[in-house]
């Protein structure tokens, strides 16, 4: 069954270029190799992801991907540093303090790639 298999995420893009700019220089990743006119990205765990070229890249409003970390507050610290910026969501229920929401079992923080691409990390608490 698939629940005993790896998942990746696929990070869409509409300027390959520009976004392996951002997640090479500003996130700091390394690529793991080419592929079809993309790239890959290699993470914890054995987890992988996929730039690939697209249209339809920032087209959706619901987040792409999500780093599960352990401590959330670190890593803003640092994206904040490179250059991220955070982005903010009418969200009631949940308690925020700067660009940390909490709520649902989580603690969560939003940014986006120059895609438009939303990306999360995530600490469960």
């Amino acid at each position: 069954m698939l629940q005993n298999h790896p998942i990746y995420a696929y990070l869409p893009a509409r300027d390959v270029a520009r976004a392996r700019r951002f997640y090479e220089q500003v996130l700091g990743f390394e690529p793991g190799g080419e592929l079809a006119d993309g790239v890959t990205y290699r993470f914890g765990n054995g987890t992988a992801a996929f730039l690939y070229p697209t249209d339809n890249a920032g087209t959706s409003k619901a987040s792409q991907a999500f780093w599960q970390v352990e401590n959330i507050e670190k890593e803003v610290a640092e994206l904040k540093q490179r250059g991220v910026t955070f982005e903010h969501y009418d969200m009631p229920d949940d308690e925020v303090d700067g660009d940390i929401y909490t709520g649902g079992g989580a603690r969560a923080a939003w940014f986006m790639d120059p895609e438009g691409n939303i990306l999360a990390i995530i600490q469960m608490v």
